[in-house]
């Protein structure tokens, strides 16, 4: 048992917009160290005066005193006005920590809101925090961003008038890209909401190389990767210094005349293991046919490749290409695919790559639907794959991999999927021709169902 001294004991009266409120010393030293609450509560004079809301007060204590927030503040004040008030008192700790999502799985993960710009919200791209849960949207050619509390923060139109490609930099800035306008733009969002800069692929010695557009971007902790292709369909990879803004080197330079050399649509890094994912598909009436490439950056050399059709395997699938892959950027042990015929989920472990096929497909007792058109990512140690509208999730057991159907069929008739990222304890959905991008959190009413 915790015995508080008298001090810790006293109470206190505040006077909040005219409305007093009694509390004790420990009450407010919840709030941390350098909240002003923390300060007030060794004044001598009261009731203390605090020219603020007393309604949003009251929800602060509670949260303060429970832990959490009460469940009638929702129906009377939006996260943001909770947020904006706790951040005067100095207690947005206290306030992140009690209403964060709980930690994602995918079997249990429901739509809890649309994140929709107040103009031109369709979204053509979106880039999620890796681990606060926020989220950045491109829409006709501005930079919207929502906080860890997916209040909006920041908007800042950029040159160009479509955004299909958008990365984050740092806490401040995006870089960002078009299929449609040449080269790669970097935007200060939060702070200053400025263009910073502009990177372009040039080889005086090669005219190919003229107006080069981005097709896809990977943001790591000291470079940006972007693939770009040129009007002659010349392509390759520049990583560009984060710093400097400078290009640092071109890897997989190659002319983009077939599928084996199209520029790849996209691009992960391992920061770890100091390895660029790379992959290209593409879709037709004859089915998928594209590549993945992993590439070192140190010696610009390629240190592994699948084709599809016809890699060259011992594959006992010829025929069936991946419609999608992805890499797992938290473990890098493995990288994912989804079959464009049959639906079914692969996996190729990092460590055992080579010549021979390394993909082990995950089996599960229910026939898999088609996989035209899929989407894949790797987030939180699962494996989302979309399809025709619906989400499923393939997640880590003792004895291997285990499926399950985690969208309602309401959720499913809002369309089909054509992008997921996870940021933190989310998932982040858009879908074809829906404003804003759906939000999935962990919760107790998803109705998700195992396929056994």
């Amino acid at each position: 048992m915790v015995v508080m001294d008298d001090d810790q004991q006293r109470r206190i009266k505040l006077n909040v917009g005219g409305k007093v409120f009694e509390t004790t010393v420990s009450t407010l030293h919840r709030a941390g160290p350098n909240s002003l609450l923390t300060v007030l509560s060794v004044s001598n004079s009261h009731p203390i005066f605090i020219d603020r809301d007393p309604d949003l007060f009251s929800v602060l204590l509670s949260l303060l005193r429970c832990g959490r927030i009460p469940y009638t503040a929702h129906r009377q004040f939006s996260n943001q006005e909770i947020a904006e008030e706790a951040l005067y008192y100095g207690i947005d700790s206290c306030l992140r920590t009690a209403i964060s999502p709980s930690l994602l799985d995918g079997i249990d993960a429901a739509p809890i809101t649309i994140v929709q710009p107040t103009s031109d919200a369709f979204v053509s791209s979106f880039s999620a925090g890796s681990e606060d849960g926020s989220v950045w949207l491109a829409h006709a050619g501005q930079i919207s961003a929502y906080d860890w509390n997916l209040s909006h923060a920041a908007t800042v139109r950029t040159h160009l008038e479509g955004i299909t490609s958008i990365g984050r930099v740092s806490s401040d800035v995006a870089v960002v890209g078009s299929t449609e306008a040449a080269g790669l733009h970097f935007y200060n969002v939060i702070s200053d909401r400025r263009h910073v800069g502009s990177v372009h692929w040039i080889d005086r010695s090669d005219l190919r190389v003229h107006k080069a557009r981005v097709a896809s971007i990977a943001a790591g902790s000291t470079s940006v990767f972007a693939a770009v292709e040129s009007l002659h369909r010349e392509n390759a990879i520049l990583a560009v210094d984060k710093t400097t803004l400078k290009v640092t080197h071109e890897i997989g330079r190659q002319r983009g005349s077939s599928t084996k050399t199209a520029v790849p649509g996209k691009l992960s890094i391992l920061e770890r293991k100091g390895l660029v994912f790379a992959s290209a598909v593409s879709g037709g009436a004859f089915g998928y046919s594209g590549y993945m490439r992993l590439w070192d950056p140190r010696t610009r050399g390629m240190v592994w490749e699948t084709i599809d059709p016809g890699s060259g395997t011992n594959s006992n699938r010829f025929g069936d290409s991946f419609a999608d892959a992805d890499v797992d950027r938290e473990e890098e042990s493995a990288i994912y695919k989804v079959c464009w015929k049959s639906g079914d989920v692969a996996m190729a472990d990092l460590r055992k790559l080579g010549n021979e096929d390394p993909w082990v497909y995950l089996e599960d007792r229910r026939k898999a639907q088609n996989g035209d058109g899929s989407v894949l990512l790797c987030h939180r140690n699962q494996v989302f794959v979309a399809k025709h509208g619906g989400l499923e999730v393939w997640s880590k057991k003792e004895f291997g991999f285990r499926r399950n159907l985690v969208e309602r069929e309401e959720h499913s008739k809002l369309g089909m999927i054509e992008n997921i990222e996870g940021g933190g304890e989310r998932l982040f959905l858009s879908r074809v021709s829906m404003e804003g991008v759906e939000v999935w959190e962990t919760s107790d009413l998803s109705g998700g169902k195992e396929t056994t």
